[in-house]
């Protein structure tokens, strides 16, 4: 008997993209069902890139009906079937009993399914780490990917530093990156067994990769250009239980939210302080999370099923903001930030994914290096199009505006090599014997056929958030664009002689050293001392290289 759900009608609550999906129950279909069904997660699966959630027991509408014990398993074994057909595995994440009018209990499953990874495709999330000095940035990366908790002073954290004054101080002064791997069956796989990073790659479905961004003052240009340029999906904003919102905190709060970033909290040390003080900490967070200038709906985890609710609802809508309360000594609430990272879906949808694949190649250059026997090697995001080794691209521009030719010999994602990179994902890309001298951090790998324009002068629209004074003609600036930082100049503000804290308008800046590649469109952060805006890039005045000479005096 095929007792399986029809189609989604017209005005149902089921969306008819993203990755999930209602049934009612599935209950022996017949082969010509079967197969559609099969096509439709092949659908689920792609919207998700590589996940679905299946909710059984649940009407097209949203009604919560729930199915009987017997009927539940074999809707789970058609499910299974179904997933076995794909190349997916299947979790089940949880199960409810709904007070239906009936004598027996009925219940409603929620399952995970997660296609196993081909070709490399595994799922790939970007979460950047931000946080006050001594918060427990570091400390909680390292207990999460090395898989044993920390001894109170400070041991996870030096699998982290990469500096030898950063062992010594305990502090993050460079952005480093982490990776912390889920597999098909949603298991942690991390470094515990002595995995290398490629062993941890193959065997995972699902890679979180950590960001881990400065929290000192002084380092905050690092932890800028950390969230404009590295693209992450998310932010995890790390609060200590015993300071509450102190120090670069509020800094952090304030960026994700002017480069609309969305963000989930953490407080951690929770081990250290009387429980009256963690919800006190908490109880601020909230309050802060309400204001005006916020509008976000905190949303406080204590139990797994929170977990599985908040990830859902984090995808969702970009106001839901969850907290977590955890110590990184004892372990206490850790596995319900597992559970919500690796329940946590795609924030783009596979429609944008597309449609900038199917754009020229530009791969954004945020850090080079020279390793022995392989050459110049670069690291960034590849923001549209697709690359692949050997590919012939240009790159600039340089001081003179000009794009030199070069050859992508090999690439590497995640510390493992991968033949082809597509839009939004980010990896290291070897150029062979190309000048390491001849590139630096701002400039952009393109398809020779973008004939990409270069700029010295643009305008903006801007929002002056913070300025002890007024805001004027000739006032220099250190402008962040995607990876672009560089000092400029303000030529003008249109209709207006000055600015105060506050107000908007249009201002023509003018860089300083050498011409950028821009677009418009980017968004664009500016700070100089306690002077800080927000904005976006309006217009461009595009030059050719020849120009970009003549104006720096070649």
């Amino acid at each position: 008997m095929d007792s399986t759900k029809s189609e989604p009608p017209k005005g149902s609550p089921e969306a008819e993209d993203g990755n999930i999906e209602y049934k009612l129950k599935l209950v022996n279909p017949s082969q010509y069902r079967f197969e559609h069904l099969v096509t439709q997660m092949k659908w689920r699966l792609q919207e998700g890139r590589g996940e679905a959630v299946y909710q059984i027991g649940v009407e097209d509408n949203g009604l919560l009906v729930g199915l009987a014990e017997e009927e539940m398993r074999a809707s789970l074994k058609t499910l299974h079937r179904m997933a076995e057909k794909v190349g997916a595995d299947i979790t089940v994440l949880r199960e409810r009993e709904v007070d239906y009018d009936s004598d027996m209990p009925r219940k409603i499953t929620e399952v995970l399914v997660r296609k196993v990874p081909d070709n490399q495709q595994f799922l790939d999330l970007r979460v950047a780490v931000l946080g006050n000095v001594d918060s427990g940035k570091s400390t909680l990366l390292g207990v999460l990917t090395q898989g044993e908790l920390d001894n109170g002073r400070g041991r996870a954290r030096l699998n982290l530093f990469r500096h030898l004054h950063e062992i010594q101080s305990g502090r993050t002064s460079s952005i480093s990156f982490e990776i912390l791997g889920f597999n098909s069956k949603g298991e942690v796989v991390n470094y515990s067994d002595s995995r290398t990073a490629e062993e941890i790659c193959e065997s995972s479905s699902k890679m979180i990769t950590f960001i881990d961004l400065a929290g000192h003052h002084k380092y905050l240009h690092t932890t800028i250009f950390g969230l404009t340029s590295y693209c992450p999906d998310c932010a995890l904003l790390l609060v200590s239980a015993n300071t509450g919102i102190a120090g670069t905190t509020r800094e952090h709060l304030g960026l994700a939210l002017a480069l609309k970033v969305p963000f989930f909290i953490v407080v951690s040390k929770i081990d250290l302080c009387a429980k009256t003080t963690v919800e006190r900490t908490v109880r601020q967070l909230e309050r802060v999370l309400k204001q005006p200038g916020c509008h976000k709906v905190p949303m406080l985890v204590t139990s797994e099923d929170d977990a599985v609710t908040a990830a859902q609802q984090f995808a969702q809508s970009p106001n839901v903001t969850p907290i977590f309360t955890l110590s990184s000594v004892s372990g206490e609430s850790l596995d319900l930030l597992k559970v919500f990272l690796n329940i946590l879906p795609p924030l783009t949808n596979s429609k944008e994914q597309e449609e900038l694949m199917q754009q020229l190649t530009e791969f954004q250059v945020d850090e080079i290096y020279t390793v022995p026997e392989v050459g110049t090697v670069v690291g960034g995001t590849l923001s549209s199009g697709i690359c692949r080794e050997g590919d012939q691209l240009v790159v600039g521009p340089t001081d003179d505006g000009c794009f030199l030719e070069l050859r992508v010999c090999s690439i590497q994602r995640n510390r493992s090599a991968c033949r082809v990179l597509r839009a939004g994902q980010a990896a290291t890309l070897a150029l062979g014997d190309f000048d390491r001298a001849l590139l630096r951090k701002g400039m952009v790998m393109v398809s020779p056929e973008m004939n990409p324009t270069i700029c010295s002068v643009f305008e903006a629209e801007i929002v002056l958030l913070f300025h002890a004074t007024t805001f004027r003609r000739g006032f220099q600036v250190t402008v962040h664009v995607g990876n672009v930082r560089q000092t400029a100049v303000v030529e003008k503000i249109h209709a207006k002689d000055k600015l105060r804290t506050g107000e908007k308008a249009v201002v023509r800046f003018r860089f300083l050293k050498h011409p950028e590649y821009l677009k418009v469109g980017a968004k664009l952060l500016f700070r100089e001392g306690v002077t800080k805006g927000i904005g976006h890039v309006t217009d461009v005045q595009a030059i050719t290289a020849g120009e970009a000479q003549a104006n720096m005096g070649f």
